[in-house]
């Protein structure tokens, strides 16, 4: 749905999300309204990764901590997603954050602020514009297990081989990024009030 903002605030961030601690690179370069929450951030990084929000996370911008507020999680000491504007944790360009998923496999990702625009008319909001690679499989190990998983999927020979390519499906390139079909998913994307 196109952005609503009216006055001088109305733009668009564009984003490199990049996965840490995996080389190659794997990327992405979104653009998103300057007035969506970082928890509506965090559901567009979900989409544009390939991920299903199946497990924990958090923004992390110097010493504070941003994600969903829950007092049964016992969560007093983050500051809440939902209230939190991207805009203002990314107030400049070149401005950083940290976006932490699954605290198990502890996948990092660097937030970066590459610029703000003037939003285009009749244009849909939040866009991938461009990446690369294909996220990781969640549930695999963090970086050092989806290392060894390339590596035992590449060797025919390695005991486990047809169980993990089982395990990926047959659709699964690691190699791969399709900016058109996530940009399918993000068009059904509503942003969170």
């Amino acid at each position: 749905m196109p952005s609503t903002e009216k006055g001088a605030e109305a733009s668009v961030l564009q984003l490199k999300v990049t996965l840490l601690g995996i080389e190659p690179p794997i990327w992405r370069r979104i653009q998103v309204p300057s007035s969506i929450s970082l928890g509506n951030l965090h559901s567009i990084l979900q989409v544009v990764m390939g991920w299903e929000s199946d497990h924990l996370h958090e923004f992390l911008k110097g010493t504070e901590h941003f994600g969903p507020v829950d007092e049964e999680l016992g969560s007093d000491d983050m500051d809440d997603e939902d209230v939190t504007l991207v805009r203002d944790v990314l107030p400049r360009a070149k401005s950083k954050l940290v976006y932490l998923y699954d605290f198990g496999d502890s996948w990092e990702h660097e937030v970066l602020l590459e610029k703000s625009l003037p939003l285009e008319p009749d244009t849909h909001y939040p866009v991938c514009l461009e990446g690369a690679r294909a996220s990781p499989p969640e549930d695999c190990g963090g970086a050092w297990g989806y290392a060894e998983l390339l590596e035992i999927v590449k060797n025919p020979k390695h005991e486990q081989h047809e169980e993990r390519l089982a395990w990926l499906g047959p659709e699964f390139d690691p190699d791969a990024f399709d900016a058109a079909k996530v940009n399918r998913h993000l068009k059904a994307f509503k942003i969170r009030k």
